[in-house]
């Protein structure tokens, strides 16, 4: 009996003292769960939330750039990107293949893409594609796959305003042109807010709106896209017609300054730039410096007036053709004999231009050319636009001034030869282009306005009977401009390649809009290869659209007039007939005289 009670005895001790045991643990276990749970929880709410809430960017809408009358240039689409958490991927290797389909992509390809990454909680696995896509890839329902909204840009104008506003890269960043420089302005402010994740790393409840977004603002341009249009079409016949490589257009609005039109070819699509030459992306208007050739010429005479060295009536004696220019010559495609002032313009004589210019003083003549913006940037705020190339007189030599004279030893921009003649047009004041509408852009007096319509004067010659730019004429309107034609500069001299320039205004009496067109490498045989042949009738085919699309009046009535009467009388069997006069501008126009090619450069 003694053993079975003492064995009794110490199974009761023994369970007692497990059961304390127990209640012991419990209530640590209890105590320690209040702690962490209510007392000192921090550290294990960060590691849960660090699970399960993200904080993620709200993406926002690009602003958009309209032209001069609100038409959409550039507009922002929403669009998905679909990303992943490799780590998720990883451990469901069984569904890559079925993600790899989707995505459009090889099996092996997305599996070594997605090992490469395997310390990675993020991946991009396909970017800016359709909300539908998207939503077929996300039904799959495989285990870390989401996507995100995204925006992209998109160009209704294609590549006829390409070089103007230019693109954004994947990240909807300004990469070219406008989108470029009003980048900040543009894109606005990303904002952030805070979500649960679930096992799968889909987005399940937002918490917290952490920063609000701010979309990007709009961007009304100067730019006019209908002329746009006219200045790319015409420019891409031209090309067409001539054979030549390349050619840039500007149009400037006189009295404001106004970037109305800026075209280049080649170009490209801005909707799809990661296709084609990136070469084609070169704004050539403003990052492309030529030797204007006889443009220049103009600007000698305005510089000789002012300096009160010749009159319009001065007499140049251009005989025999040329004049001595160290080891070579100047010389005329023709010999020209006695010419006035307005005659050499006409003409486009250089040897009489080379005879002003002699008159000048050489640092007259710099201070002159350097107030119209040869050799330093017209301030339009353009990405990437040049200045020129003019060096001052101490680094000329004995017929630097001669050549300069006709438009060689000095290099301009297509953009910075507009504005010249539209300070020219301007009663001699000189204003920054611009591109955005309603920016300021103060004018300066850069000439005496008598003087300037003196040259203008005699610029509308050059597109008259006896001028060498018919083809610019515009009927019911007075147009004054340059022809100009300049061999290449090649291995220390001159190719027989060449650029072909027109750069007018009009109207003449009351002036509207600054043109230059310039195309270079025509072949001398198909148009021919002078600014006259080649360069002019683009100005014509422009200018006549835009002067209709914008109401501006005709000028020259008379002529219009007698067109009019001279085609009805035609279409009445030689009977005189009453024309009326047009409201704005003529819906038919005289047969253009088409120029030979020549060998001279004019």
């Amino acid at each position: 009996m003694k053993p079975r009670n003492r064995a009794q005895f110490n199974l009761r001790a023994r369970l007692a003292m497990v059961a304390g045991a127990l209640g012991l643990c419990s209530l640590a276990l209890v105590g320690r769960a209040v702690d962490l749970q209510l007392i000192d929880n921090d550290f294990y709410q960060k590691q849960g939330n660090a699970r399960f809430l993200r904080d993620i960017e709200i993406p926002v809408s690009r602003g958009m750039i309209t032209d001069r009358n609100g038409e959409p240039l550039a507009v922002s689409s929403p669009v998905e990107s679909v990303w992943a958490d490799p780590q998720e991927l990883l451990k469901n290797p069984a569904r890559l293949p079925e993600l790899a389909k989707a995505l459009g992509v090889p099996s092996d390809y997305l599996t070594r893409k997605v090992s490469q990454r395997a310390g990675k909680e993020f991946m991009w696995l396909k970017r800016r594609i359709s909300p539908v896509a998207a939503k077929k890839i996300i039904a799959l329902g495989i285990p870390g796959v989401a996507s995100q909204r995204e925006f992209r840009r998109f160009y209704p104008q294609g590549e006829a305003m390409a070089h103007v506003l230019g693109f954004t890269d994947i990240d909807d960043h300004g990469q070219e042109g406008l989108e470029l420089a009003f980048d900040e302005w543009l894109r606005g402010t990303p904002g952030s807010k805070r979500v649960i994740r679930d096992n799968r790393g889909q987005f399940v409840e937002n918490v917290d709106l952490i920063k609000p977004a701010q979309p990007g603002k709009d961007l009304t341009l100067t730019i006019d896209r209908r002329i746009q249009y006219l200045a790319y079409r015409e420019l891409k016949n031209a090309l067409l017609e001539s054979g030549a490589s390349s050619g840039s257009v500007v149009v400037l609005d006189i009295a404001t300054g106004e970037v109305l039109a800026m075209a280049n070819l080649p170009s490209y699509n801005p909707n799809a730039v990661e296709v084609g030459n990136r070469d084609t992306h070169r704004n050539r208007a403003v990052t492309d410096v030529i030797e204007p050739g006889s443009t220049m010429k103009p600007l000698t005479v305005a510089a000789a007036l002012e300096a009160g060295v010749i009159t319009p009536r001065t007499i140049f004696d251009t005989n025999p053709g040329w004049i001595p220019n160290g080891r070579y010559r100047t010389t005329d495609m023709h010999n020209y004999g006695v010419l006035d002032t307005t005659g050499v313009i006409r003409k486009s004589s250089n040897v009489g231009a080379a005879k002003i210019a002699a008159r000048l003083p050489n640092q007259t003549f710099y201070d002159f050319l350097r107030k119209f913006g040869y050799g330093q940037s017209t301030q339009s705020g353009f990405p990437g636009e040049v200045p020129g190339l003019f060096p001052p007189p101490a680094k000329w030599y004995g017929t630097t001034k001669q050549t300069m004279s006709y438009g060689y030893g000095i290099s301009a921009t297509p953009i910075q030869i507009a504005q010249a003649y539209a300070a020219l047009a301007n009663g001699g004041k000189l204003r920054a282009p611009t591109f955005v509408k309603g920016q300021d852009n103060e004018a300066r007096e850069v000439l005496d306005p008598a003087i300037a319509h003196e040259v203008m004067k005699m610029m509308q010659t050059v597109t008259e009977p006896g001028g060498t730019a018919k083809q610019a004429a515009i009927l019911g309107y007075h147009v004054a401009g340059k022809t100009g034609t300049s061999r290449k500069a090649s291995g220390g001299g001159y190719s027989r390649r060449y650029v072909a320039f027109f750069a007018g205004v009009v109207p003449v009496d009351n002036p509207r809009f600054s043109m230059a067109v310039v195309v270079n490498d025509p072949e001398p045989g198909l148009t021919g290869y002078t600014g006259g042949a080649v360069s002019a009738p683009v100005f014509h085919n422009v200018m006549e659209g835009a002067l209709r699309l914008m109401d501006v009046p005709p000028d020259d009535i008379e002529t219009w007039l007698a067109a009019q009467s001279a085609a009805e009388a035609k279409r009445n069997g030689g009977k005189p007939a009453v024309a009326r006069a047009p409201a704005a501008a003529a819906d038919e126009e005289a047969a253009p005289v088409l120029l030979p090619a020549q060998g001279a450069l004019r």
